[in-house]
């Protein structure tokens, strides 16, 4: 493991296996560190890194604000998530390669292929989080911070994050900075001195166009009807991964194949052999 900085953020990152390239974009939303492939839910039964890197060579790292990655006060956005995919590909000198995103990383995924579709061989989306009571969650948890931040100022969200290990799906007052808050003093200086209303107005930006329907949230339906890349969509089936917004992939993406398996079957040599069948034969394009 490694740090490389991209567009000013540091960001942390290994690879493992050898073979054809494929960007790991991390489950475990706002928290989308790498080790959750290995550590986070049915992630840690499934252990697709394991199985994967038998035959490619998986990139993983820390999502920015996430981790041991950095990070910057600025309004956060798929594309953001997205630039530091390709960035991190762009460093490794890896012109294509297969794309997979867990949870909330299918979001990624998909508006990794729409802003560089020749960089993206093919997509994994596995789990895409998504559906009205998604949307309804991420706002409260923004809207609880909001709160927070509003009644008790900048300077006591740097305190509670520091608390609490900073957290955002723990502690939701904490906000999605609540990592680097707890971590890096310096960006806690810049952050607790930041004018508050425009900080409220940065957040409530970032809840309004991040969650923005109720099934997948991100990439555009036309944009998504336009792309010309393999696809193999996994169904979730959750308050946080519903299987509409899986469907909806489905019915979105003109080169998708659905794997209409319930979870409770999704096991873990199951999977494995379905990733490896895509990948196989999806190689060539």
């Amino acid at each position: 493991m490694t740090y490389v900085e991209l567009d000013g953020i540091a960001t942390w990152y290994e690879t493992v296996g050898s073979g054809p390239p494929i960007l790991m974009l991390s489950p475990g939303g706002f928290n989308a560190q790498l080790d959750n492939w290995h550590s986070f839910g049915r992630y840690k039964d499934l252990q697709m890194v394991r199985h994967l890197s038998d035959t490619n060579t998986c990139v993983l790292f820390d999502r920015r604000e996430a981790g041991r990655s950095g990070g910057r006060l600025e309004r956060l956005s798929w594309d953001a998530y997205a630039a530091q995919g390709t960035a991190l590909l762009d460093h490794l000198g890896i012109g294509r390669a297969a794309v997979m995103g867990g949870c909330a990383g299918c979001s990624v995924a998909l508006a990794m292929a729409v802003s560089r579709p020749a960089m993206v061989t093919s997509m994994i989306l596995f789990s895409p989080a998504g559906g009205v009571k998604y949307r309804l969650a991420q706002h409260a948890r923004m809207a609880a911070h909001l709160a927070f931040a509003s009644g008790e100022g900048l300077q006591a969200v740097v305190g509670l994050a520091r608390q609490t290990g900073g957290s955002f799906s723990a502690e939701p007052r904490v906000g999605p900075w609540g990592p680097l808050l707890a971590s890096d003093p310096a960006f806690a200086a810049v952050y607790a001195a930041s004018n508050l209303e425009r900080y409220k107005t940065l957040v409530a930006g970032t809840a309004r166009l991040m969650f923005d329907r109720d099934t997948v949230p991100g990439v555009d339906p036309e944009d998504l009807l336009g792309l010309d890349i393999p696809a193999l969509v996994i169904p979730g089936n959750d308050d946080s991964h519903a299987t509409s917004a899986a469907r909806y992939l489905a019915e979105c993406l003109p080169m998708c194949q659905y794997w209409n398996v319930e979870v409770s079957d999704q096991s873990e040599e199951g999977v494995a052999d379905r990733l490896a069948s895509f990948l196989s034969e999806t190689s060539g394009d």
